[in-house]
């Protein structure tokens, strides 16, 4: 019988002298004999470092792209837009590359109208201030002179001006920043390139398109895909459809009372106002607004005050009469949802995350809203907005006394006149 120890475990039993003992096998995970590592500790150190320096080159390949994808995104949705005009034209037997280019050609000429008369327009007034800044020194140096009991020169002032360390500074920074400015135009005009033809492509070739991204699905996917595209279009042109038809009429409201006030270059302010009230979300009433206040200030200063008065009752009018009204049936998505739309596009991608956040929303919510089941909604007072408890069941007290003096004229009406009952 082996022997035990005290734990009541057996004893290993001793070797004969002249063996060795047999060796146990390692445990499973355990080090190999002589301090070696596992077999797949190596493999899983090759594969975690390959991920890793595939996510740093996938994520420096995004930020080196951002630029594009974001160009990308803006062709895509204005492609949408103009695709109800060019699928108009194309079912009228026109070939979809000549529509296109043919609604291109439309929106260049009367962008170019527009920078034209705009840049006509700044320029003049810019002339104007310059000749007429001798005479407006003047009148500040003569007003300064009778408050404030001083001996203010013109000429004074003018070298002064010439001297100062500010000017000369501002000129060497201006001088040194006119490569920079150049660089900025030939970027944004090769920028503008670029989103005129990836446009251009999304439009010409919209069922291409389709037919190649539904050939790689499902039939069931292939129909869901061609209804959210629908539905994209839909929204998308709907948008710019009603928001340039709010912008014309905005434009003539305001052209009919710059020219009513005398004020100069009426058309391209009216233009201005409508196109920047309505494709610059939220800030974009302000911005319109103001120069033509400044352009009516420089005639006379009340003619401001009427041009402010008249922006704030026509923003009024517009919010809560005519744009409900065009946006119902295209865009009818809520005021607030709108706003925070807004505001979460301008946060992810700045001002394109701003153009294209209303109509984004709006795809995403008719989307959605195919595949939301709704129900009736139960006549109770609070989802009516009426109040629930107290005396007359909530009624409100207009209400209470029609009811009252409805039952009096029945009472009254219901009797002869002497107190009794009539047949």
């Amino acid at each position: 019988m082996a022997s035990t120890d005290e734990t009541g475990q057996a004893a290993p039993q001793a070797s004969p002298i002249g063996t060795t003992p047999p060796t146990r096998p390692p445990a499973e995970g355990a080090a190999a004999p002589g301090g070696r590592m596992p077999r797949w500790l190596p493999r899983a150190m090759v594969l975690a470092l390959a991920l890793i320096a595939c996510f740093q080159l996938g994520s420096w390949a995004f930020h080196q792209l951002t630029g594009l994808l974001i160009n990308i995104l803006i062709a895509f949705f204005l492609a949408l837009a103009i695709e109800p005009a060019v699928s108009w034209m194309a079912s009228r037997g026109m070939r979809r590359g000549l529509a296109t280019g043919l609604v291109f050609l439309a929106v260049i000429i009367l962008s170019a109208g527009f920078v034209t008369l705009l840049g006509s327009m700044l320029a003049g007034q810019l002339i104007k201030m310059v000749e007429g800044f001798p005479d407006y020194l003047d009148s500040v140096i003569n007003w300064v002179n009778a408050h404030f009991h001083t001996d203010l020169r013109r000429v004074d002032v003018q070298e002064g001006l010439l001297r100062s360390d500010w000017l000369r500074n501002y000129v060497q920074n201006s001088a040194t920043g006119v490569l920079d400015v150049s660089a900025q135009v030939l970027g944004g005009l090769f920028q503008l390139l670029t989103i005129t033809l990836f446009s251009f492509y999304f439009a010409a070739d919209g069922p291409r398109l389709r037919r190649a991204l539904c050939s790689v699905l499902p039939p069931a996917r292939q129909a869901e895909v061609l209804r959210a595209w629908e539905i994209a279009v839909n929204k998308t042109g709907g948008y710019l459809y009603s928001r340039g038809l709010m912008a014309l009429i905005s434009g003539v409201a305001h052209y009919v009372l710059l020219q009513a006030l005398g004020v100069p270059y009426a058309p391209v302010l009216a233009v201005w106002v409508g196109l920047v009230s309505q494709f610059i979300p939220t800030i974009g009433t302000y911005l319109a607004g103001a120069l033509p206040m400044l352009i009516a200030f420089t005639v006379d200063p009340w003619y401001a005050l009427w041009v402010l008065i008249f922006v704030v009752v026509y923003q009024q009018f517009e919010n809560y009469v005519l744009q409900p009204k065009l946006t119902s049936k295209t865009v009818d998505i809520h005021p607030a949802v709108a706003f925070g739309s807004v505001i979460a596009g301008t946060a992810l991608l700045g001002a394109v995350g701003a153009l294209v956040a209303i109509p984004a929303v709006a795809t995403l919510q008719a989307f959605l809203g195919a595949y939301v089941k709704r129900y009736d909604v139960t006549d109770d007072p609070r989802v009516q907005g009426h109040r629930t408890g107290g005396r007359g069941g909530g009624l409100s007290p207009l209400t209470r006394a029609r009811r009252i003096w409805g039952r009096s004229r029945n009472g009254t009406a219901g009797t002869s006149g002497d107190g009794t009952q009539a047949d």
